[in-house]
């Protein structure tokens, strides 16, 4: 896997904020919620290769929008100074 992956799809979603997108419905994009996960662990009780995807999916998407928060917060700040 590409160890840049995650900072280059926070990249990407952070030229649809600089378009004019909402960060709140690109948060809701490109998070994943635990209860989701839940559901999908459940329903994939069985195979723990899929369980195991799931959570590598789960925590990169984790990943990847703390970067996109990261990327927001620091041209916020830029705004106000």
């Amino acid at each position: 896997m590409d160890p840049l992956a995650p900072q280059r799809e926070a990249a990407l979603f952070y030229g649809l904020f600089l378009r004019g997108h909402s960060a709140t419905t690109l948060r809701k994009d490109i998070d994943v919620s635990k209860k989701l996960l839940e559901k999908l662990l459940k329903r994939h009780r069985n195979e723990q290769r899929v369980q195991e995807k799931l959570h590598r999916a789960y925590l990169y998407r984790k990943q990847v929008l703390a970067i996109f928060d990261e990327l927001v917060t620091r041209q916020g700040f830029h705004r106000v100074q």
